[in-house]
């Protein structure tokens, strides 16, 4: 029954896509595991090659080569998502990066409609032997790709506030990537290609408070799909969906709490493709050896946990969802 479920949805988004509406929507579920624990609210924060995906300014914070893999299922088991992300910073402050993920629904049912030849309706009603039989014909699978390059630039400028102020220390982070989709839905295939445009603001809230005690403040901004991103199929009609441009922003504040060797990220995100959506996230840092978060994702709930030992790390994420709960993992090497 399930499966049932999800085919009529998969046709009703296909339906709809003749309007341009929610044609990209598989993009939208995220990219990492601590980035989902935290309530998908990243944006500020982008500190991991994740940000490939949430904020590709903030790539340039990496100063050492890294790779991620991630693992979930979701919706209780129909459908997967995975992806493996590679950083590597180079010099004069740039780091490139580059990303695959897919989207993949197995076992969905084909029902033909020879089966409604020479027949109508009040007669499928009137007589059982000419209704739809209950078993599929057949069996499909959906498969969304994504492949993403992005490069970051990170500049140091003290903001001059004239001789009788302040000179206010701040880090810009600027960056963009490029990304090719590929889309196969039974027997059709779409593809395209799409780029983003970001950039993030980090600076000390000690120095522009006076207050020694108080840590960094973070704001960032991602321009998702500029100009919007056209999915062209091989159709007969060559259907073209459009995947609408989406800016998302954020803010991070991140507290130093050195007295128990801990550090405390406050992050908050909002995007409005189709309606304003608010995120929310939480991060407890130990030592930078053990990591707890906690989120809301437009009103679901996420949590996660993180260990790193040495050059590895291993996060887990659980997110909750009307369709079913979301379990990810990943494992992140540093070297």
């Amino acid at each position: 029954m399930k499966k049932i479920i999800i085919a009529i949805t998969i046709v009703m988004i296909f339906s709809v896509l003749h309007a341009g509406k929610y044609a990209g929507d598989f993009l939208s579920i995220g990219q990492g595991v601590e980035a989902l624990g935290m309530g998908s609210a990243f944006v500020g924060k982008a500190d991991n090659c994740s940000a490939i995906y949430w904020n590709a300014a903030g790539l340039s914070q990496i100063r050492k080569n890294e790779v991620s893999l991630m693992m979930s299922i979701l919706y209780e088991g129909l459908a997967t998502y995975n992806s493996i992300t590679f950083a590597k910073p180079l010099p004069n402050d740039v780091t490139i990066a580059t990303s695959w993920k897919r989207l993949e629904i197995d076992d969905i049912p084909v029902f033909l409609e020879s089966h409604m030849t020479n027949t109508t309706l009040d007669q499928r009603l009137t007589f059982y032997w000419l209704e739809l039989p209950g078993t599929p014909d057949d069996y499909f699978k959906s498969i969304d790709d994504v492949f993403q390059f992005a490069f970051s630039k990170h500049i140091n400028h003290d903001l001059n506030f004239g001789w009788s102020f302040f000179k206010l220390p701040a880090d810009f982070h600027f960056g963009g990537n490029v990304k090719y989709i590929k889309r196969k839905l039974h027997e059709n295939i779409g593809s395209g290609v799409g780029f983003d445009f970001s950039f993030l603001i980090k600076t000390d809230m000690g120095i522009l408070l006076d207050v020694d005690w108080l840590g960094k403040l973070i704001y960032g901004v991602n321009f998702q799909d500029i100009g919007g991103t056209v999915i062209g199929w091989d159709t007969a009609s060559e259907h073209e969906d459009e995947i609408l441009m989406n800016t998302k922003s954020g803010i991070a504040i991140v507290q130093p709490l050195p007295f128990i060797k801990s550090e405390i990220t406050f992050v908050y995100d909002f995007d409005y493709v189709y309606d304003t959506e608010k995120h929310y996230g939480l991060e407890y840092n130990y030592n930078d050896a053990v990591f707890f978060r906690i989120g809301s994702n437009d009103s679901n709930f996420s949590t996660g946990a993180g260990v790193r030992l040495s050059k590895v790390e291993i996060n887990y994420a659980l997110i909750a969802n009307n369709l079913g709960n979301t379990n990810r993992v990943n494992l992140q090497i540093f070297f």
